[in-house]
């Protein structure tokens, strides 16, 4: 019941705080199961600011290397907010060889090529979300091509290239996608046809903010009959209509 309650907290504050709590809890801390989910996205909660105001990255890198360790290479999900870097990429994909999800968001310090080599390392990743970082289509390219069970693809916040560019990639190299979240971005209506016909399988779409989208043709009505779960923004005139719809249940 202890190791359940503790599965429940950030890896920061178990590994600054809680594991000091009693020899008992010391002991639960260090079983690997613990850290089959390391959550570092919520860091900013508890951890304590430099004197100039901003978290101390290298610091939250050498924690999130011993949770890590602590994994024992059980390590299956891993959550990184602002501090990723590629060398902590390549320090997780030597010691996590099974990885099925990683959360990247604003993580500046990882670049394109890094993201590159440590992608061909985790071939049974499920689940990627890219957020408000630097990394380009060709970054997807890699991921599609080394991660053949990928299911789940969040990547949006990177919007100063070409979005029907990106949109290829994805139909080209990730047929078995069902949950694709890609809003805010320059894509048109040919990059999501294209994404419709790559990914048979796509189940939930969220294309929110895509203000390009014109839904031409067919384009709406092949939207209603392939996606269960849809949400989207529809721009008309002088009004915005925002609103998801799941299993043809709509909700305004």
């Amino acid at each position: 019941m202890t190791s359940n309650i503790l599965q429940r907290l950030g890896a920061v504050e178990i590994l600054t705080n809680v594991r000091n709590v009693c020899p008992y809890w010391w002991n639960i801390c260090k079983d690997p199961s613990l850290w089959r989910n390391i959550d570092m996205g919520t860091f900013h909660l508890y951890f304590e600011y430099s004197v100039r105001g901003a978290p101390d990255f290298d610091r939250l890198v050498k924690i999130c290397q011993h949770a890590v360790d602590l994994s024992c290479g059980h390590l299956e999900k891993i959550h990184i907010y602002r501090f990723g870097t590629d060398d902590l990429l390549h320090y997780i994909a030597d010691r996590a060889s099974n990885l099925r999800s990683i959360h990247l968001y604003s993580c500046i310090r990882i670049s394109d090529e890094g993201l590159c080599e440590v992608a061909k390392k985790f071939p049974f990743l499920e689940e990627v979300d890219i957020s408000n970082g630097f990394q380009s289509p060709k970054s997807l390219e890699v991921i599609g091509q080394s991660c053949p069970l990928l299911k789940s693809l969040t990547y949006y916040g990177m919007s100063y290239f070409t979005w029907d560019h990106a949109a290829f990639v994805i139909a080209n190299t990730m047929p078995g996608l069902r949950h694709l979240d890609i809003h805010g971005n320059r894509l048109t209506d040919v990059g999501l046809i294209a994404i419709l016909d790559g990914c048979p399988l796509l189940e939930s779409l969220d294309i929110r903010g895509c203000s390009n989208l014109e839904f031409s043709g067919n384009l709406w009505k092949r939207l209603h009959n392939q996606i269960k779960d849809l949400e989207i923004k529809e721009h008309s005139n002088n009004f915005e209509l925002e609103y998801a719809y799941s299993d043809s249940n709509f909700k305004w």
